[in-house]
């Protein structure tokens, strides 16, 4: 069965960084694009970045564009997310995503990982 695997979570003042890397398992890895949301209670989920299968395209949210850079490496089956200039509104749960097709929505995610804690503290 297909895992995604979140790491990297954490607290940190504002302003600091954080990596967050998503392993996954169960299946052709290049063969999905690789995505990144995050919720908080009472609220919908949010995309926050997408890349593509071969991470040649990149989509990012208004709210992290120039401060979030999505990566991913298809030999370790693994894909990334660096934050930095973190803001207490960045805190959130943050769930990786894979996809089928390269895309920001919900409706188009086909595994979920079950999500990270990530706190930006001001």
């Amino acid at each position: 069965q297909v895992q995604l695997a979140e790491s990297g979570g954490g607290l940190v003042q504002a302003g600091g960084s954080l990596r967050l890397s998503c392993a996954a398992s169960g299946l052709t890895f290049s063969l999905y694009a690789m995505g990144w949301f995050r919720q908080v209670p009472g609220k919908e989920r949010e995309f926050v970045s997408a890349i593509s299968r071969a991470g040649f395209r990149t989509l990012y949210g208004d709210s992290v564009k120039g401060r979030f850079t999505i990566s991913r490496d298809n030999a370790k089956n693994t894909a990334y997310l660096q934050m930095d200039s973190l803001k207490p509104e960045d805190t959130a749960v943050y769930y990786c995503a894979a996809s089928r097709q390269f895309s920001s929505m919900v409706a188009d995610v086909s595994a979920w990982g079950q999500g990270t804690q990530v706190t930006v503290s001001s």
